[in-house]
């Protein structure tokens, strides 16, 4: 589980922008940054650290705006923002045929797997997941924030939107890897 690592600063802007979207843009960015700076220090490679690259890119641009604009009515769909950003970058990295949970999966996997089809394959359907539950959460809180329904909708969706994928993150690859051995 040391993708869910990859999200901390996204938990750290959910819990903090209760405090104002500024905050809460300012503290991810650090968390982004701080994770990323330790990453490349403990040796990960650009591939393994595509989600934490695309996560600063995203805090920064988001706090320029926070600070620039604050009370711009952005802030009000700040989470359909950041949920989008993620889908968008699942998708142009299944786009690219670079997954982004390749780099995440070789942290775990032994290197003589890294070429395999099997590999490839689990890396891209639990990217395709990602990609999906992104998209569709994206969508779900940009009609929440538009009916004005509150937290009390909005964060039981943020939850399923993150705790479906790492689900499934959790239990394909395993059976994948049972359906190839029996045939």
């Amino acid at each position: 589980m040391n993708y869910l690592r990859s999200f901390f600063p996204w938990i750290a802007f959910a819990v903090v922008s209760a405090a104002g979207w500024q905050w809460g843009a300012v503290v991810a960015l650090v968390v982004a940054v701080v994770l990323l700076v330790q990453d490349v220090k403990a040796g990960r490679t650009a591939e393994s650290l595509i989600l934490e690259g695309s996560t600063a890119v995203f805090f920064a641009g988001l706090t320029a705006v926070a600070f620039a604009l604050p009370h711009s009515g952005l802030q009000h769909y700040s989470g359909a923002l950041s949920l989008g950003w993620l889908a968008l970058t699942a998708w142009a990295t299944l786009l690219v045929g670079r997954p982004f949970t390749t780099g995440i999966a070789k942290r775990q996997a032994p290197p003589e797997v890294w070429e395999t089809p099997l590999f490839r394959r689990i890396n891209v359907v639990v990217t395709s997941a990602w990609a999906a539950a992104f998209t569709v959460t994206a969508v779900a809180l940009t009609a929440v924030y538009a009916a004005g329904l509150g937290s009390g909708v909005s964060i039981p969706v943020q939850i399923a939107g993150f705790y479906l994928p790492v689900v499934f993150t959790a239990r394909y690859p395993e059976r994948a890897r049972a359906r190839m051995a029996q045939h």
